[in-house]
């Protein structure tokens, strides 16, 4: 079973996105922090993490790159959630270790074809 991580300060946001993937064949895990998300993954690395463009506590390219240095078996794939497109953050973004953006607000065919494409990257 896939386990994927969403890392929002929007609770709204996390909850939408465990209602649109959570089933029997992926476990949804929220993190409203880049702290919690590091200190989660550290404990047991998601398959594949959303990232927000924004975070209150620290610049989400750290949270991507601090995440990357995590020594793990599990080599998430790892996107930006933004509400524009904007293209120094995904460029930012992309050199911390993330292969790719998804914009806000999503729908679930759309959360879907970014997972598809994320994993047929991998």
């Amino acid at each position: 079973m896939k386990r994927c991580m969403f890392v929002d300060d929007s609770s709204v946001i996390r909850k939408v996105a465990k209602r649109i993937l959570g089933g029997p064949e992926m476990v949804v895990i929220e993190a409203a922090t880049g702290l919690d998300a590091i200190e989660m993954c550290a404990a047991d690395m998601p398959d594949i993490i959303v990232v927000d463009g924004s975070l209150p506590d620290m610049p989400t390219s750290e949270v991507i790159s601090r995440i990357r240095a995590i020594e793990s078996p599990v080599k998430p794939q790892i996107a930006v959630c933004l509400i524009e497109i904007d293209v120094g953050a995904i460029m930012r973004a992309k050199r911390a270790g993330a292969q790719g953006y998804i914009l806000k607000p999503f729908t679930r065919p759309q959360l879907l074809e970014r997972f598809r494409s994320l994993q047929a990257a991998a």
